[in-house]
């Protein structure tokens, strides 16, 4: 049986503990679904600034660098740096995009408002 809401007509004084009890878990249910959700836009968040201030620390290393190269979370190898002018940059689901390196930190700068701008809106939820 499905639980009335008060938005549906019925006076939540009126409603049954059984009522009462279904709206309550709907309640926490739409609570931890928002959590999560302010939850991974933080983390994507972060991801996002270190990925800039990366780009920021590898443009200023000079041609020829010896440094660790990232293939995994976990996983690094030794390399050299060719060329910082050009990045790959992720964009989802496994393709990566060439950019120059001023269009990979603008590429970061607006990912990073756009999931601001959707923190806030699910804020004001």
């Amino acid at each position: 049986m499905a639980a009335a809401t008060p938005s549906r007509g019925m006076e939540i004084d009126k409603m049954s503990i059984e009522q009462l009890r279904g709206l309550k878990e709907q309640a926490d249910m739409e609570s931890n679904l928002f959590q999560d959700s302010l939850n991974n836009i933080r983390t994507a968040t972060v991801r996002l600034d270190l990925a800039s201030t990366a780009l920021h620390d590898l443009s200023l290393r000079p041609r020829g660098k010896k440094m660790l190269v990232p293939l995994t979370a976990s996983l690094y190898v030794a390399g050299t740096l060719d060329d910082a002018e050009k990045v790959l940059v992720d964009v989802g689901t496994g393709y990566f995009i060439e950019k120059t390196m001023a269009e990979g930190k603008d590429y970061c700068e607006r990912k990073i408002n756009l999931l601001k701008s959707n923190y806030d809106q699910l804020l004001e939820v």
